[in-house]
């Protein structure tokens, strides 16, 4: 099974407080299956197996986009085999 690494930002940005649909997307990540999770102001990633990383991408774009994202910004990389 593939490792994956997604890395993702949501749009609009508020520097002032954080925007319902970043509070989402980073509810879902942080809830997630996955490892390595690094939740910032200007980006976030986190690391897994392929299957719960496409899972966990597939609800951070419903929730956030439900939330009022009106951009997010992702990119997903192969980083490797996981060692199961």
């Amino acid at each position: 099974m593939e490792r994956l690494r997604v890395e993702f930002t949501t749009e609009p940005f508020d520097l002032d407080e954080a925007p319902a649909h970043a509070v989402v997307a980073r509810e879902v990540i942080r809830s997630a299956q996955l490892d390595a999770v690094d939740v910032g102001p200007f980006g976030n990633t986190a690391e897994g197996g392929a299957d719960a990383v496409l899972t966990a991408v597939d609800a951070l774009l419903r929730r956030s986009l439900a939330a009022g994202a009106t951009r997010v910004s992702l990119q997903v990389n192969v980083i490797g085999e996981d060692e199961k």
